[in-house]
């Protein structure tokens, strides 16, 4: 199994891209803006798209994924959310105003988009992958995944500022290799930080303590031109588990 990371900025700016993360030629999980670096050949390729929640950054390119490659595909893009983040999507992005509802759009039988609904724990098998959504506490319905190919997972948080029962889970995955992790904000907006669903260094090593697994510790979701002091926040904090600023373009294979 092969995971590219398109994006994994918390803003724009630049190179910056935010979320998108392609496993393998046929899954997308998360729709940032790094999704929109695909050609359209690379676009018709994909099968799935894995969504954490709602918020832009992590959900706006899905219809114009849908969209930019419909010619190629000839067939739905199976979009796997929650129920509240399809509703969202529904209600507020392909409503007619702001983008057609490609879930229903060219027809009913043979739409751009087709939602299929996710729960917490179940997990989806597409051939020997297997991908699970996780807790995670955020300011709005979200999830972070497990991506397994039965060698090693590779988890990865979404949005979500410290969550007892993610790492409850994060301590049941025997092959547990990689954990790319937000830290949002810097420990001085750690009241915002908490009120808003996202986690800063000090969050992050609270959480951190409750792992009782080795781990690769990649960090992701900081704040645009905040980088650097975020980083050096996180490896004061967590500096045992030897923390690394997730890159665009990174490839693991597991």
């Amino acid at each position: 199994m092969r995971l590219t990371v398109l994006g994994c900025y918390g803003g724009i700016g630049g190179l910056r891209r935010t979320t998108a993360l392609l496993l393998d030629d046929d899954i997308l999980i998360d729709a940032g803006s790094g999704a929109g670096d695909l050609t359209l050949e690379r676009m018709a390729l994909l099968e799935h798209i894995f969504l954490t929640h709602a918020h832009l950054d992590h959900s706006g390119f899905v219809p114009l994924l849908a969209d930019a490659a419909a010619f190629l595909r000839q067939r739905p893009l199976n979009v796997h959310a929650l129920p509240e983040t399809i509703a969202a999507l529904k209600k507020h992005m392909l409503n007619g105003e702001l983008w057609p509802d490609y879930s229903v759009l060219p027809s009913a039988d043979n739409p751009y988009i087709r939602f299929i609904p996710l729960e917490v724990d179940s997990t989806v098998r597409l051939g020997e992958r297997r991908i699970t959504p996780l807790p995670a506490r955020h300011s709005i319905s979200a999830v972070g995944y497990c991506v397994d190919s039965g060698a090693a997972s590779f988890v990865y948080s979404g949005d979500t500022t410290d969550c007892e029962e993610f790492w409850e889970v994060l301590n049941r995955i025997g092959n547990l290799r990689y954990l790319m992790i937000e830290a949002t904000f810097l420990n001085a907006a750690g009241p915002a930080a908490a009120k808003s669903g996202h986690l800063t260094a000090e969050l992050l090593a609270r959480g951190l303590a409750r792992l009782q697994r080795p781990v690769q510790l990649l960090i992701t979701h900081m704040e645009p031109g905040k980088e650097e002091r975020t980083m050096a926040e996180v490896a004061a904090a967590c500096g045992v588990f030897q923390p690394q600023q997730l890159q665009q373009g990174q490839q693991f294979v597991f």
